[in-house]
């Protein structure tokens, strides 16, 4: 069974049944399934809220962390972020939290069809809300109700034996053929240390969860892996969804990054390249596998 097959379902019914019986005034509203990833799906209700579902029990404690810090980070960052507003409580048979936020504009990043020539202004966009999340003071507001990078995404040690696994996966089955230099990349970042972990991260930032909005970044989502830890693990979006132009104006942006930061960011754009193009190929979604695949190829050039 994939690993991203739900535990739970949750369908336009039972998300009805949930969200009416806790929430009375939203009886009789629209309700429509938005979009679905490996631990969650979203509906969105009325037009106007995006109700999140976690789908496997992994997921539960990344929505207890939304629900408790996307509020208190919401008012220091630059770009629109979920606030959940309707914070919904285990019911009958459905044993997780949930909640609904404001819908966000726009469409994945990975669904934009957004040339690399045109990517410079979601580039810098991005750099300057990166800049504002890894900012010290962001740290002192909520860093204390935060864990310490649980999926040990920057530590190379980890990390480089899972990408080479991803990548020999996408390899085999004929969706990716990897160059020489993936190979180099991967050897060069096996043998860096743990680095120090001090900054509020996304945790998870990728072509799916940023959103595009006639060609502008209009929010970011799914904040499921928000926690402490090194900038790598969200400076990888950088390697993986831009190039060019692009990537020189989220680095203007954003600030100086160091050879081994670039490194350990290069990796992780590998390693989430290659597992969402396998994904991507089994739910059949053509405009994500095809980002994947491009993302594999920026962060290894």
């Amino acid at each position: 069974m994939p690993e991203w097959d739900p535990e739970v379902e949750v369908d336009a019914e039972r998300a009805r049944q949930l969200i009416e019986g806790q929430f009375p005034e939203l009886r009789g509203a629209s309700i429509a399934q938005f979009a679905a990833g490996w631990d969650n799906v979203v509906f969105v209700v009325d037009e106007r809220w995006a109700f999140r579902f976690p789908r496997r029990a992994i997921a539960v404690p990344g929505v207890g962390r939304e629900i408790e810090v996307l509020g208190r980070l919401a008012g220091h960052l630059p770009l629109p972020i979920p606030r959940p507003t309707w914070v919904g409580a285990p019911d009958g048979e459905y044993p997780w939290p949930w909640f609904g936020a404001p819908l966000l504009p726009g469409v994945e990043l990975a669904e934009a069809r957004l040339p690399d020539g045109d990517r410079r202004a979601a580039g810098e966009a991005i750099g300057v809300f990166l800049r504002a999340l890894h900012a010290p003071r962001v740290a002192r507001l909520v860093g204390g109700s935060l864990p310490i990078d649980p999926n040990r995404r920057a530590d190379m040690a980890l990390r480089v034996p899972l990408a080479r696994r991803r990548i020999s996966d996408v390899a085999e089955a004929g969706l990716w053929t990897p160059s020489s230099a993936v190979g180099s990349l991967l050897d060069e970042a096996s043998a860096l240390p743990t680095p120090p972990r001090t900054t509020v991260l996304h945790g998870d930032l990728h072509m799916r969860h940023v959103l595009i909005d006639d060609g502008s970044v209009s929010g970011v989502i799914d904040w499921g892996d928000v926690c402490i830890g090194d900038p790598s693990v969200d400076l990888s979006i950088a390697y993986g969804s831009f190039t060019g132009a692009a990537r020189a104006g989220f680095l203007d942006a954003y600030g100086p990054i160091d050879g081994l930061t670039e490194l350990r960011a290069r990796v992780i754009a590998a390693f989430l390249g290659a597992a969402l193009l396998s994904y991507a190929a089994d739910q059949g979604l053509a405009l994500l596998e095809d980002e994947a695949r491009r993302s594999l190829d920026r962060a290894a050039a």
